[in-house]
C-alpha cells in the first residue's frame, strides 16, 4: 500500500530559550535530541530503525520512556518494518493513523509528524518521530511536551 498525495500546510517556530524569554512566550515542547542516519537507496524504508535509536542514545532515554512515536509512512512497509526492527509497542505507534490513512503531503510530512505529537502528548511525555527519504537517509526526533 501507498500514501496517497495530498495538499498540506504546517507552520512551525522553533526558538531558543533565550528567545522565548525575550518574547515572553510559552513554548509547548522541546526538543530533546534528534539524529540521522542513511543506508543503501534501496533499503530506504528501513532507515528509520537506524536514526531513531541513535536519537534515542544521545537523549539518555530508554524506549520505555517514549509514550508515542509517529513513523512516516509514504508505504504501509516503512511502518510495519520499523517497528519490527525496533521491537515497538504497536498500540504507541502511529496512533490515530499514518500517511496511508491520512494522506502524504510531500514537504510538510516532518512538521505533520510533529505538530501531532504535540497535541497528542500529555505534559511531561516524550515522543519520537522517524522519518526516510527516498535517497536511504533518515531522520529522527524527540521531544517532550511541555
Amino acid at each position: 500500500n501507498a500514501s496517497k498525495l495530498n495538499d498540506g500546510a504546517c507552520a512551525m517556530v522553533l526558538m531558543s530559550q533565550k528567545a522565548t524569554d525575550q518574547f515572553n512566550t510559552k513554548p509547548i515542547a522541546k526538543i530533546i535530541s534528534f539524529a540521522d542516519a542513511a543506508t543503501e537507496p534501496i533499503d530506504f524504508p528501513i532507515a528509520p530503525a537506524l536514526a531513531m535509536p541513535k536519537a534515542l542514545k544521545l537523549s539518555g532515554l530508554k524506549w520505555e520512556d517514549i509514550s508515542m512515536f509517529e513513523i512516516n509512512e509514504a508505504f504501509a512497509v516503512v511502518a510495519v518494518a520499523n517497528m519490527k526492527l525496533l521491537g515497538l509497542d504497536w498500540s504507541k505507534v502511529n496512533m490515530h493513523g499514518g500517511a496511508v490513512s491520512m494522506g502524504h503531503p510531500i514537504g510538510m510530512s516532518g512538521a505533520r509528524l510533529i505538530t501531532h505529537m504535540t497535541h497528542t502528548l500529555d505534559k511531561g511525555q516524550y515522543g519520537m518521530a522517524g522519518i526516510c527519504n527516498g535517497g536511504g537517509g533518515a531522520a529522527a526526533i524527540i521531544i517532550q511536551k511541555l
